[in-house]
């Protein structure tokens, strides 16, 4: 399997563009045949679904927040079936559910560990995407990243590689370490000069990060899918456009 077959595309990337169904049709025109969809377009599956049909694109991850997971499985489930999602990906946790300890990111690990055995009954993989919080070193000495994975041997990984790197992380350290848990990555690049345009993100492949290294180190870990992501592209065409240019010209 090729880069290009892994590739997907984050929909936040462009959801201050729309309408979604112009930037669909501009993806698959561009050669993306994956997406992963967010939280905030879920209100309507169904309709989704034929978007992405219509597009000739599929969903095979989707970004679904915590609360949903934990709360709200059924509506999860029907939405993955809609979809044809198999990996239910865990976003972010704002900071007032963050634990201040290395024993409430233990508590928040078994969570995460009970209800990834409940998604894989439904054969649906569970797996958390990180920021840059995760890596911080909390006043106790724990690290909430590995504290919730060693917690909870059934959850997955989604590692964001930029993330991982602002939190002051290798994350090529990181990827060997939970090797065969890591299903997917973000491909999100970091600008060459600080900046605050675009808020400090960059295309993939026209920035710092070295993909010569990341690209090989993420699949090695097992990762299946490889996710372009810009928090704020001032054009998202563009985005889209050289970040596909980039990841064709790598080599298998």
């Amino acid at each position: 399997m090729s880069y290009l077959d892994k590739l997907s595309f984050q929909l936040y990337s462009s959801r201050n563009f729309p309408p979604l169904e112009a930037q669909l049709e501009t993806l698959a025109a561009i050669g993306y045949r994956q997406v992963e969809p967010y939280g905030g377009l879920y209100g309507d599956p169904k309709a989704l679904a034929g978007a992405l049909a219509h597009a000739h694109l599929t969903a095979p991850s989707g970004h679904v927040s915590l609360a949903a997971v934990r709360d709200e499985p059924e509506k999860v489930f029907g939405i993955a079936r809609d979809l044809g999602m198999r990996y239910v990906v865990v976003p972010h946790l704002v900071p007032e559910e963050r634990p201040a300890d290395s024993a409430g990111w233990r508590t928040i690990g078994a969570e995460l560990g009970d209800l990834a055995k409940q998604y894989r009954d439904h054969d649906l993989v569970l797996a958390w995407h990180n920021h840059a919080f995760e890596f911080e070193t909390l006043a106790d000495g724990g690290v909430p990243m590995s504290l919730m994975l060693d917690t909870a041997p059934e959850l997955s990984l989604e590692l964001d590689i930029a993330w991982s790197i602002k939190g002051g992380a290798d994350p090529v350290d990181w990827l060997e370490r939970y090797s065969g848990r890591v299903v997917a990555c973000h491909i999100k690049d970091i600008a060459i000069e600080d900046t605050t345009e675009e808020d400090g993100g960059a295309d993939v492949g026209h920035g710092r990060l070295d993909w010569s290294v990341l690209a090989p180190a993420s699949v090695k870990a097992g990762a299946q899918l490889l996710v372009v992501e810009h928090d704020a592209p001032s054009d998202f065409e563009r985005c889209a456009r050289r970040s596909y240019a980039t990841v064709a010209h790598w080599q298998d």
